[in-house]
């Protein structure tokens, strides 16, 4: 499965819209399968932290994901967002 590692210096020096949208092409690659295996988990925890740095369309392809997803996937979703957010 591919992976983005943002602990390259600076990154957190960014403006919050490049994070957004670092994290919102996150979110995209694992929706849709570019570069890795599709994983709608992985693609709502980038959704949601995008969501969360201020992307609009990330919020709203977070929500679009969820209707189609289980309480159990939502939730392992959140849960791993959440672990990220801690720890960045």
């Amino acid at each position: 499965m591919a992976r983005f590692e943002m602990l390259e210096a600076g990154f957190g020096a960014m403006g919050a819209t490049a994070q957004a949208d670092i994290l919102f092409e996150l979110g995209m690659m694992y929706a849709t399968g570019r570069d890795c295996e599709t994983d709608v988990v992985a693609a709502h925890k980038w959704f949601n932290i995008a969501a969360i740095k201020g992307s609009v369309r990330a919020a709203e392809l977070r929500s679009e994901l969820s209707a189609a997803m289980s309480k159990v996937e939502i939730a392992k979703a959140l849960r791993e967002a959440r672990e990220w957010m801690t720890m960045h």
